[in-house]
């Protein structure tokens, strides 16, 4: 009889590390106090650790936002009201762009090395497949990983969500031109998960309204000790703090909606059916406009159509599941 107990633990053992290891190795770098939708970015990854593997998050700053300590508050805000507070490294990044930063890259410290540098351990130290980077903001912290460290560029994919490709423009990338420019040309795991403002294939396409959030977040998430919100007031779950965060921005169309743009590059790549691919010669931007490179041999997955209503409905089904 112990003798089968003894093999029943073994067996547990290693279907409990089966299981651990199929989990995405994942770091998200957010511009987290622009608008709204980096919130709902994190606040999915949380609500999904059974998918991914969270190595950390870490914050980079842009022009609506303010500087990094804003985005590192915000960030910080919405860990706290999802109930992962110090379970996961939050690490702050850059506050200026690839150009200005990159000259000083070899100094003990620069503007963001505290990111660059556990982006580069956090790759190089990873043993389960690629470590996936999600920049949802500008790409100023990955680019500087990466030239500081070029043995990481096999050992990561980066999913960025950013870009109208083949359009110009959009915020993202006019944040920081040089870093995307730096990277195209970089030998490295490259996806756009696009934007196309106005288009509906794009990110987006992925609109909610303040009626819809109300309806399908109030209450909704862990319930936390009170937690001041960005606008003010007192906020106990995500749920409530989210429906605040939509009610302070102005919404566009009819009916007035706002996209939750970020949340669209989490969930491709937990469920990649919610998108659609193609894989074309890695462009450049040559005067902030995309200039193509047909005969270049380097390639990027361009991510684009998504299932609106596929995405949606996992995130309300991850925050009802939190509560």
């Amino acid at each position: 009889m112990k003798y089968s107990f003894l093999i029943f633990g073994i067996l547990l053992t290693i279907i409990c590390s089966a299981s651990e290891s199929v989990k995405i190795p994942i770091i998200v770098d957010t511009d987290a106090n622009n608008e709204l939708d980096d919130q709902h970015a994190l606040a999915y990854l949380f609500f999904n650790a059974d998918i991914f593997d969270i190595k950390g998050i870490t914050t980079n700053s842009t022009h609506n936002g303010g500087a990094i300590k804003g985005h590192y508050d915000e960030a910080r805000r919405v860990m706290k009201l999802c109930d992962v507070w110090e379970k996961y490294p939050l690490i702050i990044g850059a506050d200026k762009d690839f150009e200005e930063i990159v000259p000083n890259i070899n100094a003990a410290k620069f503007d963001g090395h505290e990111a660059v540098d556990f982006i580069i351990k956090t790759a190089l130290d990873n043993k389960n497949g690629k470590l996936v980077l999600v920049p949802i903001g500008k790409l100023t912290n990955i680019a500087l990983a990466i030239k500081k460290e070029p043995r990481i560029k096999d050992k990561v994919r980066i999913v960025w969500l950013g870009s109208n490709y083949p359009a110009p423009g959009e915020y993202n990338l006019v944040n920081d031109f040089t870093a995307v420019n730096y990277l195209l040309n970089q030998d490295v795991d490259f996806e756009m998960v696009t934007v196309r403002y106005g288009k509906m294939t794009g990110s987006d396409a992925v609109k909610v309204t303040l009626k819809e959030i109300c309806y399908k977040l109030k209450g909704k998430g862990p319930n936390v000790e009170p937690i001041e919100g960005r606008h003010g007031g007192q906020f106990t779950t995500f749920g409530d703090y989210s429906i605040n965060l939509f009610s302070k921005i102005k919404l566009h169309g009819n009916p007035p909606s706002r996209a939750l743009f970020d949340l669209v590059a989490l969930a491709i790549i937990k469920n990649p059916n919610w998108g659609e691919t193609k894989r074309v010669p890695a462009p450049h931007l040559v005067n902030k406009v995309w200039q193509e490179r047909p005969n270049n041999e380097r390639t990027i997955l361009i991510w684009e159509n998504f299932n609106k209503n596929s995405i949606l409905s996992d995130f309300y089904k991850s925050i009802e599941q939190a509560n």
